[in-house]
């Protein structure tokens, strides 16, 4: 498959992307290296999954990995302690159902399978503890009939779980997020929607509460960066300006009430198209 093509699938996408040399730290990041356990016990020690563990409900009943992939999050759902069944309409044994079954027979986790999409779930209402969904809702072909499903498939109680989401602040800024993303030129199925578009698509899906966590809100959002690494960039661009402070600022962003008012105004003025928003409802 040609670069400069748009036809191709998403596994075709992956393949080409671990195909070029200096691609290599994006693929760790985006966990496509194998061997596939390897990357999936790595995300599940990862700052990103210990972020998400603060979200997840104390029950540690059945969850839906929504989107699943190649089945990192149904594995860390798994080693975490629930019954998980992976949802992902994709065959392919490299990002797909294959893959996550591969990798459930492996690992002896209990990871179950179904082929399908978000916005027609084939489960019974209040089926779920939990619904996770790792950058899945910009890809929806129907934001609010997801979200709805998302509702009914959940306990009373239960939670969702929509994290990695990508945001634009103008709906212009969609054309340049899609020309700067580095596989959508290949297979043609990225998406992202404005901030005020996903809330209001839980909310109306009938979830009782919706959290928003904003791009320097939480290491869910800042992954493969961390919070350490994005206050020593933070320390090291302002000493440019005041040589000889790196050390100092990096010390004093590590203060609770100094780093909340440095997020504050980094959330403020971040407008990059595609930044990464994640959302935590209540059913």
């Amino acid at each position: 498959m040609s670069a400069d093509s748009a036809n191709g699938t998403w596994e075709d996408a992956v393949r080409w992307l671990r195909e070029q040399p200096d691609q290599h730290e994006l693929v760790l990041a985006a966990y496509y290296d194998d061997p596939l356990a390897g990357a999936a016990d790595r995300y599940w020690r990862s700052d990103e999954w210990h972020a998400v563990c603060s979200y997840l409900p104390p029950t540690r009943g059945r969850a839906l990995d929504v989107g699943a992939g190649r089945g990192i999050a149904s594995f860390a759902l798994a080693r975490e302690g629930f019954s998980v069944t992976a949802l992902e309409p994709d065959a392919s044994a490299l990002v797909g159902a294959g893959a996550i079954r591969a990798l459930a027979g492996e690992t002896a986790l209990p990871i179950e399978v179904t082929q399908e999409f978000s916005e027609g779930l084939p489960f019974d209402d209040a089926s779920f503890d939990l619904v996770f969904a790792r950058a899945v809702l910009h890809h929806t072909r129907d934001l609010a009939a997801a979200c709805r499903e998302f509702h009914r498939v959940l306990k009373p109680g239960g939670r969702l779980l929509a994290v990695r989401e990508h945001v634009i602040s103008r709906r212009e800024d969609l054309r340049s997020f899609l020309a700067a993303h580095p596989l959508h030129h290949l297979y043609g199925g990225e998406h992202a929607y404005q901030l005020a578009e996903y809330q209001q698509a839980i909310a109306a899906a009938g979830f009782r509460s919706v959290e928003t966590l904003r791009p320097f809100d939480s290491a869910i959002n800042l992954a493969p960066h961390t919070l350490a690494s994005v206050r020593q960039e933070l320390a090291a661009r302002a000493s440019a300006k005041l040589p000889g402070t790196e050390r100092v600022l990096n010390a004093a962003l590590r203060r609770r009430k100094l780093w909340a008012a440095a997020r504050a105004v980094l959330n403020r003025v971040d407008r990059r198209p595609g930044h990464l928003f994640s959302f935590v409802a209540e059913r």
